[in-house]
């Protein structure tokens, strides 16, 4: 499989498209007003704290306030007296809240990042997950923090104590002592070769916390992997310093910054199958480049600087895959296609085998229609970038051996996603239910908004039934006001045409009933739903 960034700037905007095989896969955009938050650390400020949901509004200094959950706070041992007797004799130094609170304020003060040390006569240590979070934090408490979930829709950003710095190979965790390998490193024998390198590196440089060893880590040289070491150990140590300066200002202040769009893909998306980084801009191009050229050398060479009149994206056809994307329908090669449906709870995703006929039976068409479906529906996901719930509606399929060979095609499929995804056995009415992790907003919600005209529903009410409505109106009307003599309808065109053609008789036996002229008037700014009655 051969890969290609294109990486597309305009002053209003950053765009990243990564193709396969000339096809695109994914997009990202980073809107230069509206920069996104994942991967930022700030010092926040604890708004409210909610015992019933364990969870905790924190300030960030962003337009809603963030979520953070308990289960998303650093696991810690938290010392509990056995004795009350003794534990009240130390309540002024040793209190549950003053030991929260050293946990919370110490734990990024030292490169180290060790729990605090709390001695305690008679004392025990229980996970801290077992903790409530009124015990751990309390209302305008600076905490710090870090951004894993985007502002989606109503939802203010999602956020963790659990600190983690990636670069090009590894990811550091400054409140873990884990170490870890991504699951996509396959071969054991890497696996524990990063393993014991990785330990014996931290021992070296006696770097505290844990580290994971990210897929572009696998059958990386030592070298590479000390110097990711010791550049994740300069950025915390950068990070504790400014923490230290923010702490004597009132207010949430940003404390650490995410990477700009184009340099993250070039950290993240860039592997060895990359053939091509194309930029059509001269600054980021550069910037790039010296980026690559210390943390990615092995793409440096590859980096291309597009500089002919057509668009980057208008070139390799990005912008009609685009479009085609915001759809509610995605045709297939075979004739069928999908109906894609995006609410607030869930994703729903219809295969239908539309004009495709098949050929040796019914099953036959159906198990074929499915199996292309796969395909489709994983480029669809991480194009669309679709996360949460998501129900797909297989055809259905009579033989068990078409139902597994479709869920493994999907799982294959889904291999190359970098977004978690979990999935379900197909049911007997055909539903395969899955999850995908979402941590930024999809395609649709990032491009567009719901409809000034329905409303997000998706549909509008027919001009007949608007009739029916306005007859009701002026019907109570005419019961609430004795003085009208007239009645004047301003409403859509639509509207007007169907009240003097069709409605036109029942228009006439209302103005006998009520004995008032109705008038009409077409308003061409309404839409269909809109309408007035306006006295005379």
């Amino acid at each position: 499989m051969s890969e290609e960034l294109l990486i597309n700037i305009s002053p209003m905007e950053s765009r990243v498209a990564v193709l396969d095989n000339g096809i695109l896969g994914e997009i990202y955009i980073e809107r230069h007003h509206k920069l996104g938050l994942v991967g930022n650390i700030y010092l926040g400020t604890v708004v409210r704290v909610l015992p019933g949901m364990q969870a905790a509004f924190v300030d960030i200094g962003q337009s809603r306030t963030a979520f953070l959950h308990v289960n998303d706070m650093q696991r810690e041992p938290r010392p509990v007296a056995e004795n009350k007797s003794k534990a009240a004799d130390n309540s002024d130094k040793n209190s549950d809240s003053n030991i929260e609170d050293a946990v919370v304020e110490n734990s990024t003060d030292n490169l180290a990042v060790t729990p605090p040390v709390v001695s305690i006569q008679n004392t025990e240590v229980i996970p801290v997950s077992k903790t409530l979070i009124q015990h751990r934090l309390h209302e305008s408490q600076r905490i710090l923090v870090q951004v894993t979930k985007d502002q989606l829709g109503s939802k203010g950003a999602r956020l963790t104590t659990n600190i983690s710095l990636p670069s090009r190979y590894l990811v550091y965790l400054p409140s873990s002592e884990h170490i870890g390998i991504s699951q996509r490193i396959d071969g054991e024998e890497e696996r524990t070769r990063l393993k014991t390198e990785l330990s014996s590196l931290m021992q070296t440089v006696n770097l505290k916390g844990g580290l994971i060893a990210r897929t572009a880590a696998e059958r990386v040289p030592v070298d590479k992997l000390e110097e990711d070491i010791y550049y994740l150990l300069q950025l915390w140590r950068t990070i504790c310093a400014r923490r230290q300066e923010m702490k004597q200002h009132q207010s949430s202040e940003l404390i650490y910054q995410e990477l700009s769009l184009p340099l993250r893909s070039i950290r993240d998306l860039v592997h060895a199958d990359t053939e091509k980084v194309i930029i059509d801009n001269a600054q980021i191009y550069e910037q790039v480049r010296s980026f690559a050229k210390e943390f990615v050398p092995f793409v440096y060479d590859r980096i291309v600087h597009y500089t002919a009149e057509p668009s980057l994206f208008d070139v390799h056809r990005v912008e009609d895959d685009l479009r085609d994307a915001l759809k509610r329908r995605v045709d297939l090669k075979s004739g069928g296609y999908l109906i894609i449906d995006q609410t607030e709870a869930m994703t729903t995703i219809d295969v239908n085998t539309g004009s495709f006929v098949g050929g040796r039976s019914l099953e036959d068409t159906v198990y074929k229609t499915n199996l292309e479906a796969t395909h489709a529906i994983a480029r669809q996901l991480r194009l669309r970038n679709l996360g949460g719930i998501i129900i797909l509606d297989f055809i259905d399929m009579l033989e068990q051996q078409h139902k597994d060979d479709v869920l493994e095609s999907l799982q294959s499929q889904l291999v190359q996603d970098y977004a978690k995804t979990k999935i379900t056995q197909v049911s007997e009415l055909g539903l395969v239910e899955m999850t995908r992790k979402r941590t930024r907003e999809s395609l649709g919600q990032q491009l567009c908004e719901p409809c000034s005209t329905c409303q997000g529903r998706g549909f509008v009410k027919t001009a007949e039934t608007v009739c029916f409505e306005i007859f009701r109106e002026i019907m109570r009307c005419a019961r609430t006001y004795n003085s009208p003599k007239k009645f004047t309808v301003v409403a859509h065109a639509a509207v007007i045409d169907l009240l003097l053609t069709s409605e036109s008789d029942t228009v006439a036996d209302l103005e006998y009933l009520l004995g008032r002229v109705i008038t009409f008037d077409v308003e061409n700014l309404y839409t269909q739903e809109q309408y007035d009655i306006v006295l005379d």
